[in-house]
């Protein structure tokens, strides 16, 4: 039943899409190639979104953290030209240390995750800014002669390519990887199922033995991870690292789990609800897009059917 109740608003949206198609833009296989292209950066947000909320907790910092990945990615590979094989590694673990601070916040110090999180946001944010001096980090860079632009590195490019014929952009396939990464934890290992009962009833869980502070600080430490993976996603895209990009991502990634019927009350959800979640955000945006809605009857819309999906959902639940 979670299932089609997630499937239902995705099945509206596409419904209005194919009656209001864009003079026929709709039905072209590059419209939804773009809508994936365009969901699958959230969508890694997403991801980690729903381990912390199915742990009972929630991550206001993810936004942050991608903007903080992006600027250290292109600070070490572009400005410095360090091997992608060091910076790769290196950015993903400072995304899952920053996100394991949070758990330790929630976990150990017991401060409600909202404050937590909300700390972690504003942290990364002016960590990204203090690192990159305020500016954009881009091919142009100083040098001793003076301001010139040089080569885009290939890692760039690799990530923002297309393959299987130009069909399919990589950033889909490493959102694709992230959804399968975090099944395999959920669905498959014991560390999911102590996910699920952390989420379900904390006090429980601990009197049954489960390590939920363990829990907790993982929850947020993958998020974490995640939430660098698209950062470094987000500026092979932007072809920069901007200390500003990902402003309001962290609603949009709550937004998918939400829509797909993710309890924010915790222990009860799937990723592939998710997914159906991003899709069903994504289709929304760009119906909205072809049909020539500004950016704020967008936004308006947006929050108008995403209330509408969860009273639904709620109302179908009981």
């Amino acid at each position: 039943m979670n299932a089609w109740r997630a499937l239902l608003p995705l099945l509206a949206v596409l419904l209005l899409g194919a009656v209001f198609s864009g003079d026929g833009a709709f039905f072209a296989w590059e419209t939804h190639r773009a809508v994936l292209r365009e969901v699958s950066v959230m969508g890694m947000l997403a991801c980690g979104m729903t381990v912390v909320i199915l742990a009972g907790g929630i991550d206001l910092a993810v936004g942050s953290l991608l903007a903080l990945g992006a600027v250290g990615f292109s600070w070490f590979v572009l400005r410095h030209g360090v091997s992608v094989w060091i910076a790769l590694p290196a950015v993903l673990a400072l995304g899952a240390a920053a996100g394991s601070v949070t758990g330790v916040l929630v976990a150990r110090a017991r401060i409600p995750a909202f404050i937590a999180s909300l700390a972690m946001m504003v942290f990364a944010r002016g960590l990204a800014k203090h690192w990159s001096g305020g500016q954009k980090i881009s091919t142009y860079v100083q040098t001793p002669t003076g301001f010139q632009n040089v080569a885009l590195p290939q890692i760039f490019e690799a990530l923002d390519a297309r393959v299987l014929g130009g069909q399919i952009a990589v950033v889909t396939l490493l959102f694709a990887a992230s959804a399968l990464v975090v099944y395999v934890i959920l669905e498959r290992l014991r560390l999911g199922r102590y996910v699920y009962a952390v989420g379900g009833n904390y006090e429980a869980a601990r009197l049954a033995g489960v390590p939920v502070r363990r829990v907790l600080v993982f929850s947020y430490a993958l998020c974490g991870l995640l939430a660098a993976l698209a950062g470094i996603c987000q500026a092979a895209q932007e072809t920069q690292g901007d200390p500003e990009t990902g402003l309001g991502y962290e609603l949009d990634a709550i937004a998918m789990v939400v829509l797909g019927g993710t309890s924010l009350a915790g222990g009860r959800g799937r990723i592939g609800l998710t997914l159906i979640g991003a899709l069903t955000l994504g289709y929304l945006q760009k119906v909205l897009s072809l049909n020539a809605y500004s950016t704020e009857a967008r936004l308006m819309l947006t929050g108008a059917i995403l209330i509408a999906a969860v009273l639904f959902q709620r109302r179908s639940a009981r």
